[in-house]
């Protein structure tokens, strides 16, 4: 039996899941990550196929991680539950398609609503649930209206799950993010243009970089942050204030 912690990121694969990843792995976090495609690389301890879209193959899942617990780690559940995996449509709201819509809701809402759900069995009391918001739930920016709508959603669940899930002594908080330096959403924000848009609306003066956000979630995770619950915790640099 072991005594390390241990955390499963869904979208391990990169960007801000990947960095997560090798964060928690620096802070002595045993790291479970998610894949759909290429695996996982830095900070990975184990791996696991998932398409967080197939709702159906959730029980499957949790039968496999609980597999993966008990032979690799010799444990019986984990501790932390990082819903990351995500996408982002760029689309102006006129333009919109239900199809598009849906698939924002599927991946970004639905997931972490019956994912958390499914995993409830492994997740051990006193255990954290970390979920995934934006600044554009603050601030307009013209074509990310399902997107910023579905995030929204995602905030309010929070602090449904952080009620509801509190009897157990599990804390559940959304990590907001902003502008950040990653392929998220097709790559947009690599663009140089779309940089320099974005960071006049930003406090810092810059869009994030993929450490700035991630380099606090082993404390987000761990025990300094014990009494923080159903809250959103802001890491978008001053976004849109």
């Amino acid at each position: 039996m072991t005594n390390q912690k241990i955390a499963l990121i869904t979208g391990a694969t990169r960007g801000l899941g990947e960095g997560m990843a090798r964060r928690l792995s620096e802070a002595g976090v045993a790291v479970v990550g998610t894949y759909r495609g290429a695996e996982p690389g830095d900070g990975v301890t184990a791996a696991l196929p998932l398409d967080v879209t197939r709702f159906d193959t959730y029980p499957e899942f949790t039968a496999q991680l609980a597999t993966l617990l008990r032979d690799r780690f010799g444990a019986s559940g984990f501790d932390h539950l990082v819903n990351n995996a995500g996408i982002g449509i760029f689309a102006p709201y006129a333009q919109t398609t239900a199809e598009q819509f849906d698939q924002l809701v599927d991946t970004n809402l639905k997931a972490p609503y019956f994912l958390t759900q499914s995993l409830l069995p492994l997740i051990n009391e006193g255990g954290r649930v970390l979920n995934v918001t934006t600044a554009l739930t603050r601030g307009v920016v013209p074509g990310m209206s399902a997107y910023a709508a579905v995030k929204g959603a995602v905030e309010v669940l929070g602090r449904y799950q952080a009620t509801e899930l509190a009897e157990r002594s599990i804390r559940v908080n959304t990590l907001m993010g902003g502008a950040v330096d990653t392929g998220f959403g097709g790559g947009m924000m690599r663009s140089p243009q779309v940089q320099e848009l974005a960071a006049h609306t930003i406090a810092q003066g810059r869009i994030a970089t993929v450490d700035d956000i991630t380099a606090a979630v082993p404390a987000i995770l761990s025990d300094a942050f014990q009494w923080a619950t159903g809250g959103i915790i802001d890491l978008s640099g001053g976004q849109s204030l």
